[in-house]
């Protein structure tokens, strides 16, 4: 008889639970269109947004607003509210870029076929920190530890466009001491500013058979929450093994691995 009732409690606790958890799955739909939208949305969008009638919701975002993970501005549209932001900062302080980034690199590697390279900008500049090889390895120089030209690299190039102008060129004068590096009275080349500014348009670059002969890049930039640029990751493989256009299929992977990871470290477009 005990064990028989210890069996009802049980499946009795399962249940309950199991209702609770359905609520919060309510819950957290709404959380999430309120994050997708990247704004405050009314009852009504909210609602709709997440999929469910607003007289479902509307008892979510009562509870969600007592304890302050949203809040409500002057025209009565819901937002983010002071707890969340709390939490929002917890979560950032405790992130670190290129470690949270690691299961991406390895994912990305498997994905395409082609090896995965990660950079950070170091003091002498973009530095390779994670090397990921394919299953095909390429016979290049490139190692953890190496340091991009900002000229004549895409992973350089990429951080080149996305950086403050006066850091940018503190880092130029130093370029020749970096992979594939040019001298300074070489780094004023006349199309040099043009394909930045069409890396900020595209936030893609790509290096066709240099600095590397037979070797082609692709490299996108990975942002934090203050809309800084942190990582640079590049996908490299043999020339004409995968389409290097930067709107092909490898350069779409490699760029919703990076936005994925932007918005991990709470960047918002």
């Amino acid at each position: 008889m005990s064990e028989a009732l210890n069996t009802s409690l049980a499946a009795g606790g399962d249940a309950k639970q199991q209702r609770g958890i359905q609520s919060l799955d309510s819950t957290g739909e709404l959380l999430t269109a309120l994050v997708s939208a990247g704004k405050p949305l009314s009852l009504r969008d909210l609602a709709a947004a997440a999929g469910m009638p607003p007289a479902k919701a509307f008892p979510h975002l009562v509870s969600l607003q007592k304890i302050g993970l949203l809040g409500r501005d002057a025209s009565g549209c819901f937002e983010a509210g002071p707890l969340a932001f709390e939490l929002g900062l917890i979560g950032l302080q405790r992130l670190s870029p290129t470690r949270e980034a690691e299961p991406e690199i390895v994912d990305l590697a498997v994905t395409t076929g082609m090896s995965v390279a990660m950079a950070v900008l170091g003091p002498l500049g973009p530095t390779v920190v994670r090397l990921e090889e394919s299953a095909r390895p390429l016979h290049v120089s490139l190692r953890v530890g190496t340091v991009m030209s900002l000229v004549n690299t895409a992973i350089g190039r990429v951080f080149a466009a996305f950086v403050a102008d006066d850091v940018r060129q503190g880092l130029l004068l130093q370029d020749s001491l970096r992979l594939a590096g040019v001298g300074p009275g070489d780094v004023a080349d006349a199309g040099y500013d043009e394909r930045l500014a069409l890396i900020c348009e595209q936030g893609i670059d790509t290096a066709l058979n240099k600095p590397i002969p037979g070797i082609n890049t692709l490299a996108a930039p990975v942002f934090d929450h203050t809309g800084s640029i942190v990582l640079v990751v590049a996908v490299m493989g043999t020339a004409g093994s995968f389409d290097s256009d930067t709107r092909g299929g490898a350069a779409q992977v490699l760029v919703a691995a990076t936005q994925r990871l932007s918005r991990r470290f709470g960047f918002v477009v």
